[in-house]
């Protein structure tokens, strides 16, 4: 078996942020890989150093959108896993060596969704068991539990959207969307119960509330992700979270708004 060093030098984390100290923030995420980190602010600059003998690459940027921040660090990544990664999540130790053994103990996956335990209120998936994720299963996964083979992501030619996520023209779903696109060009998903690190509680960038442009913005993704079925997982959605997003509007307005955002593209 190889050696902790050695695992971790496997894998880059990709972190995605916004108006950070990217000095500081390799220890606040206890970082245990080499890191690209792009970072939205109000400059053009970069910078490296390294952390715990990692090298730490920074890219400063004044452009905004987390699908394009994520899109500039995939096109300089060298590693042979990538892992995406957020500025509010913090790493448990040992987390690089369990994701480079887990990757050789599954060969047949291309790439595996870890579990990052997730603030009070914003839990979307657990994954208990090892196991393959399918066209049904891929949409409550966040960008951030998602580590991938560098070669396989590359042969599909998947890169993230530029319309949804922080920052773009659409609130959210840029994580969807980039595994949808990964399932329809063939690349192998798989979730492991294996938990990497948690999230760290802190005010969304994007969520406003359930408000009109919520459910518009959550119809127009549903259209991309699921085509014909988009009014029937629509509806869906709502009866399974209509007494948390229902409580301002009644259910009838949040699926109207809904359908409209689908019909709208």
């Amino acid at each position: 078996m190889k050696n902790e060093q050695q695992e971790s030098t496997r894998i880059q984390i990709l972190v995605s942020a916004v108006d950070q100290n990217t000095e500081t923030l390799a220890a606040q995420m206890n970082l245990e890989t080499d890191a690209l980190i792009v970072n939205q602010c109000h400059e053009n600059a970069y910078s490296e150093y390294e952390y715990k003998n990692h090298r730490v690459c920074c890219y400063d940027s004044d452009a905004r959108g987390v699908g394009l921040s994520r899109n500039t660090a995939m096109l300089y990544a060298t590693s042979e896993l990538i892992l995406f990664g957020d500025e509010d999540i913090r790493y448990r130790a040992g987390y690089a060596q369990d994701i480079a053994e887990e990757f050789d103990r599954h060969p047949e996956a291309d790439m595996i969704l870890f579990n990052i335990r997730q603030s009070e209120g914003r839990e979307t998936y657990h994954n208990r068991a090892f196991g393959r994720i399918r066209w049904y299963n891929y949409g409550r996964y966040p960008a951030y539990s998602i580590c991938v083979r560098t070669r396989k992501l590359r042969e599909a030619n998947v890169m993230f959207s530029l319309l949804f996520g922080g920052g773009a023209q659409y609130s959210n779903g840029e994580d969807s969307l980039f595994l949808h696109e990964c399932l329809e060009k063939g690349i192998h998903i798989y979730r492991s119960p294996i938990e990497i690190g948690y999230e760290i509680a802190r005010r969304s960038t994007w969520f406003e509330g359930y408000t009109e442009k919520f459910f518009m913005d959550r119809g127009v993704l549903y259209h991309f992700l699921y085509g014909r079925m988009a009014y029937l997982f629509g509806l869906r959605f709502l009866l399974k979270h209509r007494s948390t997003m229902c409580r301002k509007m009644s259910f009838g307005k949040c699926y109207e708004l809904m359908k409209k955002g689908i019909r709208s593209v």
